[in-house]
């Protein structure tokens, strides 16, 4: 398990140029047909519900494999764009609160140098799909659910996956942990035309990793950091 990382300098600055300078990389997307040879439209199969059948069916994982090389592309930027350490070893996905369900065939943690800023931490799992560990305590899978019936795309996943990794880069990222007895982590995002919250229960965390992260969360003013620019481009 990584260590958690102190709050360090207390810059609090909400507004990152080095953001707009990321673009998302062409995709060559897989495209996927049924039995009768026609294609599958995922995104848009369902007119209501769709059918008790595809819950918990997976037919096509495979068409999540673009996401991927939306991590690439977003690890390249933020090592580009921000002073930041990269490390590419299998052993920074324990950084994990928890470990992913599917196989990490490599891992990516992009740490800024201001240890006021959150980390982030790339899992490729064999999927194919994306985890990310923002912070101390969340992590974020892409997909969250890959089954016939939720009907996800690969766009609408990298959609979300870059406006969450933006969204930490830029300073608007918060994470807390309440309660005692039965604590909770908590996590928010807000983004230019809205915002996004979850929490889950911190039961299976260990004592110690809970009650450090408490410590340093509760010693940030306002939430993580915007991550500093890399010299080149301050």
């Amino acid at each position: 398990m990584g260590a958690p990382r102190g709050a360090g300098r207390a810059s609090r600055a909400r507004d990152n140029s080095g953001v707009s300078s990321y673009v998302r990389p062409s995709i060559d997307a897989p495209v996927f047909r049924d039995a009768a040879g026609a294609v599958i439209e995922y995104g848009a199969r369902w007119d209501g519900p769709p059918p008790e059948d595809t819950y918990s069916v997976e037919t096509h994982p495979e068409r999540f494999a673009p996401v991927h090389a939306v991590a690439e592309a977003l690890i390249a930027h933020l090592d580009d764009a921000y002073d930041v350490t990269v490390t590419d070893d299998p052993a920074t996905a324990d950084d994990m609160v928890r470990p992913p369900y599917w196989e990490v065939r490599r891992a990516v943690r992009v740490e800024p140098s201001d240890p006021a800023c959150a980390s982030l931490t790339f899992a490729f799992t064999a999927y194919p799909g994306i985890v990310v560990h923002a912070g101390l305590l969340c992590d974020l899978p892409y997909p969250i659910c890959g089954c016939d019936a939720c009907d996800s795309t690969w766009e609408a996943e990298a959609d979300q996956l870059e406006r969450q990794v933006l969204a930490v880069v830029t300073g608007h990222y918060r994470e807390r942990v309440t309660g005692t007895t039965h604590p909770w982590i908590e996590h928010a995002f807000t983004y230019p035309d809205g915002a996004a919250s979850g929490r889950s229960r911190a039961g299976d965390v260990p004592a110690a990793r809970l009650e450090a992260a408490r410590t340093i969360l509760g010693s940030l003013t306002g939430g993580w950091a915007a991550w500093p620019l890399a010299a080149r481009r301050a």
